[in-house]
């Protein structure tokens, strides 16, 4: 053993900020080091199970004992040479420590004055966090200078390693690396690795930058930046994101988004996209973030369509663009408020632009300004909202109203005793659209306003064993309208008054129950709703936002056949049914819940859109423009027979049906059925059916883009698959079974390794074009890309968004 002693030295703050310094994204050209040197503990095959990485960074033990007094400096070598001056010069196997930095080296040369420490040979520095090995050291111990040369170094935590010509710390937490090289990959495994000649780096701010920087796969060069900046940490900081790259039928598509850390509470994402047959698109988003409120403003701007390989793009030559921004904040505990404003140039912006991987979503672009109030008895709404509807061609009885101002002033229920409670609800809107009056039906042309005021009666008696709730409504609401150039007899203020009754009533029977030894809770819950809603002129009444429900369990309970004010749908019905539920003891779960249930009609239900009390909707056979199915549900005396199901099998399956039972016609109506499965490893898989009879949703008529003019069944079938923790496979089949085609196609496939991930995705898809006619549907395809770098800069976007939204219940590995 060599020569140790221990004393108080000035040296920690440097020899710290030299291993601090290896907590940076910097590396040099030198040959390669064993792995062993770089401190790498391969993983057992037991550890390996389940890891992305083959092994870690990991620091073995000091080599000297720390000391009481951190301060102390203690020191391990072969020979010391004192000179009067008080040099010294330190050979063999010398070991310093300080703290919890350790410095080893063959040689090291202290002056007289303690001001600076000179180290050569096999130089070696750790400090629990980061490694540096290299020739020789120069450490400035009064001053926040040191220089490494021929430097390799590894940050444990981050997986990060690299080599440096020379390391130079040029102030307090600030360093600059000549030649340098940095990856994330596992040792001999240099999948990827910046190469720069000049690398700086700030600590204290969390970020580097590089000057003529390569970004090597391989060794072979793919990119090259003049400058980049890059973070060191989890802070945010702008640098480039992971790029986008699709091929599809028209063309290459290359998105590539940079993202800008303006403040704390401040960024942007810039993405210019070049499209091979449009052009360059470039998108951005910007969100800002304060004490009381909170906003988003992103766009799109393409300047001159280059049309598609096609020739079939009627926008060519335009310029195509689109905007939302929303504002949200908080006045005072009490009150909140919105503001949102989105346009697009045309209806079919985001059809041929939209999200990634060939996905849109959107439908429409809101306009609103919204105040509210929540107080423990009046609750209050203002705002002025409306919609731009993404269709193309979008006539003029599609476009939505505007509501300019819409009024809302409702309560909490008003507790009387003995079970009586009240309700007040109104509304005051007034509706507007620019539209040509003399192209849409007579009672969608007027403008104007709406008074609607719902005051509700009612008493609750409810014990464990069961309920009763008879309960009356009064719907009264007034209008002002406005033709404009129409020429009409229909009255400009018209007004309706109608009072909505209904008693609904149930009993629950419960029951200990044990199935394969597990004790449950198994219910029986009857049910009985009766409603009347007498038959009330509204040929006279606008239609602003009123559309007939398809039925549902839950119109079994609703004396609502319509959505919206404008209609109130003539009723005289009782509906019965029963529920069972099946209750886990342990934790009350319901692992399966079973209803059935039907209502029987004492009246024909003639209000339709057009609010005639008097007539019946038309036979479909002498009027194409009908709903084929209005005619039947308007007269029939029994509703379909609703059941439903939701049943979780096990742990790993679940299930859910419904099923509309036309017992008259011997027929269904409507049915759908979900199999799910939930593995612990992250398997999942969905299978669903849908069977739906043409015209079944009565506020749908022909011509509606909704509208298909079949009988529609369809399969969906979607897998999530984790192969191994370094692949997972995703795919999607929505088979139309009617017309015998595929509505969308998707196969995608992501590869995890320790240092990058690399998504692939192809994907064809039936487009509707707007339509309700299947013969103009086309399809499209395309195969994208989508890859990261780990380590390389990039925070703000989810690299792996699409394939957690793609298959429902799926978590893939994060990217």
């Amino acid at each position: 053993m060599g020569k140790r002693f221990a004393r108080t030295a000035p040296m920690g703050h440097t020899l710290l900020g030299v291993v601090a310094l290896t907590s940076t994204h910097a590396f040099a050209q030198s040959e390669a080091l064993p792995f062993e040197a770089l401190d790498w503990q391969p993983y057992s095959r037991e550890e390996a199970a389940g890891q992305l990485c083959r092994g870690r960074y990991v620091m073995p033990g000091y080599r000297l004992p720390g000391e009481a007094d951190p301060e102390t400096l203690s020191v391990e070598t072969a020979s010391a040479d004192y000179a009067q001056d008080g040099e010294a010069l330190l050979r063999g196997d010398v070991v310093l420590r300080r703290g919890d930095s350790e410095l080893q080296a063959e040689q090291v040369f202290l002056p007289g004055s303690r001001e600076q420490v000179d180290a050569e040979g096999n130089l070696v520095l750790r400090n629990g966090q980061a490694l540096v090995r290299g020739d020789q050291a120069m450490l400035r111990l009064n001053e926040d200078r040191a220089t490494v040369d021929n430097s390799h170094y590894v940050l444990y935590e981050s997986h990060l390693r690299g080599q440096a010509a020379q390391l130079e710390q040029t102030g307090e937490n600030q360093y600059r690396l000549h030649s340098a090289s940095f990856t994330t990959c596992d040792p001999g495994e240099n999948t990827w690795e910046l190469v720069s000649s000049d690398i700086r780096l700030n600590q204290a701010e969390g970020f580097g930058t590089a000057r003529n920087a390569r970004l090597k796969v391989k060794d072979v060069p793919v990119f090259y930046w003049p400058w980049v900046r890059f973070p060191l940490d989890d802070r945010r900081h702008t640098g480039l994101l992971w790029p986008t790259l699709g091929f599809s039928t028209d063309g290459l598509d290359y998105a590539q988004p940079f993202y800008w850390n303006i403040a704390p509470n401040h960024d942007a994402t810039i993405t210019p996209r070049f499209m091979s047959d449009r052009g360059l698109l470039l998108n951005g988003e910007y969100r800002y973030l304060f004490e009381q409120s909170q906003g988003m403003i992103e766009g799109g701007y393409l300047a001159n369509d280059g049309g598609t390989s096609t020739g079939d793009n009627r926008f060519e030559g335009e310029d195509r663009w689109y905007i939302d921004a929303q504002h949200q904040g908080r006045m005072n505990p009490r009150s909140n408020y919105a503001l949102r404003y989105g346009a697009a140039s045309d209806g079919r912006y985001f059809d041929d632009f939209g999200a990634e991987f060939g996905r849109s979503d959107r439908v429409a672009m809101e306009r609103l300004a919204q105040i509210d109030y929540r107080g423990d008895l009046w609750q209050l709404d203002a705002r002025a909202q409306g919609f731009q509807r993404l269709e193309d061609p979008l006539s003029d009885s599609d476009k939505p109203f505007y509501r300019l101002p819409s009024l809302t002033a409702n309560t909490t229920d008003w507790q009387f005793g003995g079970g009586f409670y009240g309700q007040w609800r109104s509304n005051a809107t007034y509706f507007w659209r620019d539209i040509d009056e003399t192209l849409v039906p007579e009672r969608e042309a007027a403008t104007g306003s709406r008074l609607h005021l719902t005051p509700a009666l009612g008493w609750r008696f409810e014990r464990p064993w069961g309920y009763i709730e008879p309960r009356t409504e009064l719907w009264s609401t007034a209008y002002e309208l406005d033709y404009g150039a129409l020429e009409t007899d229909r009255a400009t203020s018209p007004t309706r008054n109608v009072a909505i009754t209904s008693i609904d009533g149930g009993l629950v029977f419960e029951r200990e129950l044990d199935l394969g030894s597990r004790g449950y809770r198994q219910t029986l819950e009857p049910r009985l709703n009766y409603a009347f809603v007498p038959r009330t002129d509204q040929t006279q009444l606008p239609e602003f936002d009123s559309r007939e429900r398809a039925f549902s369990w839950d119109q079994l309970w609703s004396p609502h056949r319509f959505s919206g004010a404008d209609r109130v749908g003539d009723l005289n019905r009782i509906s019965y049914g029963v529920q069972s539920r099946l209750i886990e003891d342990a934790n009350g779960r319901d692992r399966l819940t079973f209803g059935v249930g039907q209502s029987a009609y004492f009246a024909e239900r003639r209000i339709d859109a057009d609010g005639d009390p008097d007539t019946l909707p038309d036979r479909p056979e002498e009027n194409p423009f009908v709903n084929p199915q209005s005619r039947y549900q308007a007269t029939r005396d029994r509703s379909p027979l609703v059941t439903r199901l939701d049943w979780q099998i096990t742990d790993r399956f679940s299930t859910g049906y419904e099923w509309l039972y036309d017992d008259q016609r011997e027929q269904t109506e409507r049915s759908s059925v979900d199999l799910r499965y939930r593995h612990p490893e992250g398997h999942v898989v969905n299978l669903g059916y849908r069977w739906e009879i043409e015209g079944f949703d009565p506020g749908v008529i022909p011509g509606d883009d909704g509208f298909r003019d079949y009988s529609r069944e369809e399969w969906d079938l979607s897998v999530g698959y984790k192969a191994t923790p370094q692949i997972d496979l995703i795919g999607r089949y929505l088979y139309d079974q009617t017309n015998d085609r595929a509505l969308e196609q998707l196969a995608g496939i992501q590869w995890n390794d320790c240092c990058y991930g690399v998504q692939v995705v192809w994907r064809e898809w039936i487009d509707d074009n707007d339509t309700a006619q299947v013969g103009d549907d086309f399809s499209d395809r395309g195969l994208f890309l989508r890859f990261v770098f780990r380590g390389l800069g990039g925070v703000g976007q989810g690299a792996n968004t699409y394939f957690d939204q793609a298959i429902p219940g799926y978590r893939p590995t994060a990217l």
